[in-house]
């Protein structure tokens, strides 16, 4: 018995002995989709722009950390287009009825990966809900279930970690939208318009299991344009999904990997780096894998070579409310002068939208100075006091600013969008007090825990571009984030707590909800709920875009935790398994009303080129609300069984016949406004096998590495040609793709 006690204290010992060199991090993921159908989309405040479907799910990612010295934070990466304070402050709310003071406002920072494509309606100033057409507490209850549960689950799997540190550039992904604004920044020339470093964090067991990613990119998530009505986390939301099926993420386990594509100073920067809303995509899904997938490269390069260990004892936060529009900002923030901020205020150029984002009102446009001004706001001709309206603001003016120390890292959480230059100037504000804590990295991210706006340089607001017009306080606005940001500062590097400042309004209960609910769905004629309305062909090819219509019902039936709305199956020895869901990267759901009650729906799948052959079949499930008892009941289709097979149309676009050979080029089938993804041109593996002046010896050319769909033959051919043939399924890339027929001759 002596010897069994012991072995456990031995135990005990060293797990303590572990606990003592490593963070506790736990990690989880949960969906916060929201309303799939008729709820406006949130970020261009186009009315019209409301959701139709699925491209791939929205979710809320959470890492919880913590210290040797026991001190806690959370960080939690949400895909929304910002986090509005009412979510902030639920969250909290629901955390403390749970875990009671262990997660607060202090150590709980929440950030919007800003995607333009999910629903609205989740705040409780009227100024964001007025395109979405009012409150959406189904899709506010989404996204705050959505976030605790997250949280909640990371909670559950703490457990000691090690957090590692890589930091790297990322070339040719962004531009700055608003170059001239940035340009009259006394000091643009000695910097790029554009913040280009991306900082990894990687997690990892102490036995090394890989845990997940937690990065930051600026870079505004409009790859999808204003005319999109399908739900999908954009760029940021695309890297993210892609890393995670490298990783084989199951996101119904409980500690599987999770990677966070958060942002940062994205205010006047854009993917649309071909100018205006130009990604460089055939259409908007494919700039969205464009941007998304040079994020996710660096980050796979950077999450790999991570070596630099975080230290273990040197975790703290610091947390602030003010009142923004009355802050009397101290001299050595501003021109020298003690200064104040005004009301919240929005000027002309906010009417007239962003670059890559255009209103495209007649007559409004960008840099416009005519009209009514008040000398609070300097040069900002006034459009809307959304400060002034009554009974409330439109706009909160109470916010939060919220810093992270962990090891040689500073996380500085803004509650807006900050343009480049306005995000260096608080780094440099911080950086003298956070250097004597040791920090190297300063990183601003956000919008975060609150939103309000757009915050610029003073320089930039005289200029009154979109992001200048969108400051909500004036002039002097980077100038008191900077002072309060010096407070958070001295706060951590004194040991003593930031002041909380006053209480931002609760607007709980004072929302007005003007879209209806569903009022009941009807089947179609002589027909069921689930009943195939255009079915799959029995063969399919890969590199196509396979389309399969039903008769279903409205998505906003479906429960908050319903998991997909499609699956795609394939079968096995064993039966079907799941292949496909709908917060897949090429597979795409769509509803549309059908007369007054009924529901189409098309499940899209844009089948990869390396997926494997064999039988398949897609199934659309989801939930109808009977006309006369008000129930709401379950519903399921599939479609027939069909057989996938290798494509037939790669393409051989040119031949070149020289004295040292035969040299080919061969293309992918072209992309097409159906694409979900940013089709490969280029076929860059497998071979090409021809004969040559009508007789059967074959020939071979090869992939010629590093050169775009180049084949060469690897031996002189020393018989003269005068034509030669490639036959149909003679040229194949590595998958067993292969080509139409091609003839050349002299």
């Amino acid at each position: 018995m002596t010897k069994f006690l012991s072995i456990i204290c031995a135990i005990v010992m060293m797990a303590q002995m572990v606990s003592a060199d490593h963070f506790e991090v736990g990690m989880g993921i949960h969906d916060v989709t929201g309303p799939a159908a008729e709820v406006g989309m949130m970020g261009y405040a186009n009315v019209d722009q409301q959701t139709s479907g699925i491209h791939h799910r929205l979710w809320a990612r959470a890492f919880v950390i913590q210290d040797v010295n026991g001190k806690r934070v959370v960080f939690v990466n949400v895909d929304v287009a910002m986090i509005m304070q009412a979510v902030k402050m639920k969250v909290v709310e629901k955390l403390q009825k749970t875990y009671g003071n262990m997660y607060t406002n202090d150590n709980v920072m929440l950030v919007a990966t800003h995607t333009h494509s999910g629903p609205g309606g989740f705040s409780h100033y009227a100024l964001y809900n007025i395109t979405i057409l009012g409150f959406s507490k189904k899709n506010f209850d989404t996204v705050v279930y959505g976030i605790c549960k997250a949280i909640e689950k990371a909670h559950d799997n703490v457990a000691p970690a090690k957090i590692k540190i890589a930091r790297g550039n990322l070339e040719n992904t962004v531009i700055n939208r608003s170059i001239e604004a940035y340009n009259a920044n006394i000091d643009a020339n000695l910097h790029e318009p554009y913040d280009k470093s991306m900082t990894l964090l990687r997690f990892e067991r102490p036995d090394g299991r890989e845990m997940g990613l937690l990065s930051w990119f600026a870079v505004h998530a409009t790859s999808m344009g204003n005319q999109n009505k399908l739900i999908n986390g954009d760029n940021k939301g695309w890297a993210q999904r892609k890393f995670d099926v490298k990783k084989d993420s199951d996101y119904r386990t409980k500690d599987t990997f999770i990677s966070i594509f958060a942002n940062s100073t994205l205010g006047d920067v854009s993917p649309n780096i071909h100018g205006g809303e130009n990604g460089g995509g055939i259409n908007d899904f494919a700039s969205t894998h464009i941007s998304g997938e040079k994020q996710f490269e660096a980050a796979w390069d950077l999450y790999h070579n991570a070596t630099e260990e975080l230290a273990t004892n040197s975790l703290d936060y610091s947390h602030n409310f003010a009142d923004y529009s009355k802050m009397t900002v101290a001299p050595e923030f501003t021109d020298g002068k003690e200064r104040k901020t005004g009301y919240a205020a929005l000027g002309i150029a906010f009417a007239a939208g962003a670059e890559d984002g255009p209103s495209k009102i007649p007559y409004i446009k960008e840099g416009d100075l005519k009209g009514h001004y008040d000398e609070v706001h300097g040069l900002k001709p006034i459009f809307l006091e959304t400060g002034k309206m009554k009974p409330y603001p439109w706009t909160p003016e109470v916010l939060p600013v919220q810093m992270f120390v962990l090891g040689k890292v500073a996380i500085l959480a803004v509650p807006g969008e900050f343009t480049t230059h306005a995000g260096r100037r608080v780094q440099d504000t911080v950086r003298p007090l956070l250097q004597q804590r040791g920090v190297e990295h300063i990183i601003i991210t956000g919008p975060a825990n609150t939103y309000a706006g757009y915050v610029t340089t003073r320089e930039e607001y005289n200029e009154q571009h979109y992001e200048g017009a969108s400051t909500h306080f004036g002039q002097w606005t980077l100038a008191a984030f900077r002072q309060q940001f010096k407070v958070l500062a001295e706060a951590i590097t004194s040991g003593k707590g930031a002041p909380k400042g006053p209480s931002p309004r609760d607007l709980t209960g004072k929302q007005i909800e003007i879209q209806p609910g569903v009022i009941f769905d009807t089947p179609p004629l002589l027909g069921e709920f689930g009943d195939v309305k255009k079915d799959a062909p029995q063969q399919v090819e890969r590199l196509s875009v396979l389309k399969v219509k039903f008769w279903g019902a409205h998505p906003k039936n479906a429960p908050r935790d319903f998991p997909t709305f499609l699956t795609i199956q394939r079968k096995s020895d064993e039966g079907w398994e799941d292949v496909r869901y709908d917060y897949d990267l090429d597979t795409a759901f769509m509803w549309k009303r059908s007369g007054i009650s009924a529901s189409e729906i098309t499940v899209m799948w844009d089948i990869p080129g390396d997926m494997p052959q064999g039988t398949y079949r897609i199934l659309h499930s989801g939930y109808y609300k009977n006309g006369l008892s008000g129930e709401i009941k379950s519903y399921s289709g599939e479609s027939r069984e069909f057989t996938l097979q290798p494509s037939t149309k790669l393409r051989i676009s040119n031949c070149n016949v020289s004295a040292t050979g035969v040299t080919f080029r061969m293309k992918y089938p072209k992309a097409t406004k159906d694409d979900l993804h940013h089709r490969q041109e280029y076929v860059d593996n497998g071979q090409i096998q021809f004969t040559i002046n009508g007789t059967k010896k074959l020939f071979v050319a090869k992939a010629v590495k590093g050169q775009k769909g180049v084949f060469r033959t690897t031996l002189p051919i020393k018989d003269k040609i005068d034509f030669l043939t490639v036959d149909e399924g003679m040229a194949t890339d590595s998958f067993g793709n292969h080509n139409e027929r091609f003839e050349w001759s002299r």
